[in-house]
């Protein structure tokens, strides 16, 4: 199988962070503080990143990562600094001997910073290998304790090969409760798309498929919570152009790819709100893989696929819409019309 040692690492890490993630939620104690541009970064990204950049530095360290976090807050508050540090030291105990022999263990405070700025790459073209890192996307509904994804994407020369998001609150069998919430999904490419519960083992993962509709009627929107992300109103204009009546469904994060990717929803859109926006790849490096190894299509609005050759930003790109290969044309019609009226 190829790039079967890439996948490995990366569920062995992002499952890793989740867990650590998930002490993080169930403690209250969330330790946020608000960056440069007003966005939200808690105790438990700033853990999860390290967790991950050590372990693919431990596994490949010559592959650099693009990263949304960086180690500034802790290097100047000693408080959070320990805490994160307890953090991460917790969650590399609950691994078994084979996971730390295969992704290592942090060894002090200072190397965790460290690696934790080793997210910094700026990636661009020309680039053979790179990995691209959000460690927890949906801050704001990680905070508000709704659904966020631990995400990790390996792109070869511009195309993503691997991907993993684990999604902690998300429920195992959304037709079953009782199975409880956690789920890591995986794909890589020309290979397919999967999902298991956290916590159980790799060989227990299933396949898993988008719906295959063609009456576009038939279908559900899943959408951002933050009207901030995405245009709303459009949606809702599109939804009708498409005889969509099912009320939208609304979560942050990668989950939103993930749910689509089993099943769950059937369109995602994300239509600017602004015209300098730019999105960010490791916002979406990891659900465009999914999506499409679901059986399904991710591109922008115009119908141009994404590109990840561009820097930590997919530049050439305006929005984003994935759905099944018979629904995507019929869905971007319909972002036409409503965007040229």
């Amino acid at each position: 199988m190829v790039y079967a040692l890439e996948r490995k690492i990366a569920e062995l890490a992002v499952e890793r962070a989740c867990v650590l993630a998930s002490a993080v939620a169930a403690s209250h104690q969330l330790g946020s503080v608000s960056k440069s541009d007003h966005s939200p970064v808690t105790v438990a990204d700033f853990g999860a990143q390290g967790i991950i950049i050590g372990a693919l530095q431990h596994a490949f360290p010559a592959d650099p990562i693009v990263g949304e976090e960086e180690s500034s807050f802790l290097r100047k508050d000693a408080a959070l600094r320990d805490r994160v540090w307890s953090l991460v030291k917790d969650a590399s105990r609950t691994s078994s001997a084979a996971t730390t022999e295969t992704i290592g263990v942090i060894e002090s405070e200072e190397a965790l910073m460290d690696y934790i700025d080793k997210g910094q790459f700026e990636g661009g073209s020309g680039i053979h290998r790179m990995w691209a890192l959000d460690p927890i996307d949906g801050t704001k509904g990680f905070l508000r304790s709704g659904q966020y994804a631990v995400c990790l994407a390996l792109i070869v020369d511009g195309v993503t090969v691997v991907g993993v998001i684990g999604c902690p609150n998300l429920l195992v069998d959304p037709a079953d409760e009782s199975r409880g919430r956690g789920v890591i999904f995986s794909s890589v490419i020309g290979e397919g798309a999967f999902a298991r519960a956290l916590g159980t083992m790799p060989e227990s993962a299933t396949s898993i498929s988008m719906n295959k509709l063609t009456d576009t009627s038939a279908a559900s929107f899943c959408e951002s919570v933050e009207a901030g992300h995405s245009s709303h109103a459009q949606q809702a204009q599109i939804a009708a152009k498409l005889g969509i009546t099912k009320p939208s469904v609304r979560m942050d994060s990668q989950a939103k790819y993930a749910s689509i990717s089993r099943g769950d929803g059937d369109i995602y859109l994300r239509l600017p709100v602004s015209a300098t926006y730019e999105e960010k790849i490791w916002d979406h490096a990891s659900g465009n893989l999914l999506v499409t190894e679901a059986g399904g299509i991710v591109s922008d609005m115009y119908g141009n696929p994404l590109n990840f050759t561009q820097g930590r930003t997919l530049r050439k790109n305006k929005g984003i819409v994935a759905a099944c290969k018979e629904l995507h044309p019929k869905v971007i019609a319909a972002v036409q019309a409503v965007l040229e009226g």
